[in-house]
């Protein structure tokens, strides 16, 4: 039988991953970012780099991002990553317009701990717009195309990286099954471990709910972080 893609049973440590989720144990908080601070974020970010183009996602994930690391108490030359997941569907022309499966690639951006504590959140922000901008319905196809000859798989990350998931752009307010308005939303107990940071829209417009997973330690030392809590709306 021909099997276009062969995948080695090395390719990934089932096992490994199973021990990285049971490791340790992680805590989540919600926290709260109002249209009036997000929009605070975004102007502050474009305006260290000399810029417009910085959106208000990537002003706050820099933020957030250079918050967790200034807590995790990273050593000055240590590296530090942030996982994004970029939309195919809308630069991929070839996609058919009747597929309603997921259409997504990841990619990161590096850091060493010391360049992200230095250099603002501008700097952070608009490496995230580079890459972001990087990916074109060009290098997507590029990536589907050699993927086959050399398949690898996302693998849970170290302590070094933060990943986002989902999206302040699903309008999950606006869903009504009858119930009533909801009341609030949180993404459930599944695919959680140290660094994942959920993204979900806010009750009030232009808001933005962030579900941050992490060490006790660390959630701790970041909810005690004035530079952050001045942030957060209660």
């Amino acid at each position: 039988m021909d099997i276009p893609i062969r995948i080695s049973r090395s390719c990934i440590d089932v096992n490994q991953c199973k021990d990285d989720f049971i490791q340790r144990r992680t805590l989540e908080r919600i926290f709260h970012f109002s249209k009036e601070t997000i929009a605070e974020l975004k102007a502050k970010a474009n305006t260290e780099i000399g810029t417009d183009k910085i959106s208000s996602l990537q002003a706050l994930l820099s933020h957030i991002w250079r918050s967790v690391i200034r807590n995790r108490s990273f050593e000055p030359n240590e590296d530090t990553k942030y996982r994004i997941v970029v939309g195919a569907r809308q630069r991929c022309r070839e996609l058919p317009e009747n597929y309603f499966g997921n259409a997504i690639l990841d990619t990161f951006v590096a850091m060493k701990s010391k360049e992200l504590m230095e250099q603002g959140i501008g700097n952070p922000a608009w490496r995230l717009n580079r890459k972001i901008a990087a990916m074109t319905g060009e290098s997507l196809k590029k990536y589907l195309e050699t993927w086959p000859a050399s398949p690898e798989f996302i693998t849970l990350p170290g302590g070094d990286a933060l990943v986002k998931t989902s999206s302040p752009r699903f309008d999950m307010y606006g869903t009504d099954f009858g119930w009533g308005k909801p009341v609030a939303v949180r993404s459930g107990p599944s695919n959680k471990f140290d660094g994942v940071l959920t993204l979900l829209c806010g009750a009030e417009a232009g808001s933005v709910d962030v579900e941050v997973c992490l060490f006790p330690e660390t959630l701790e030392a970041i909810a005690n972080d004035q530079e952050f809590i001045d942030t957060v709306t209660n």
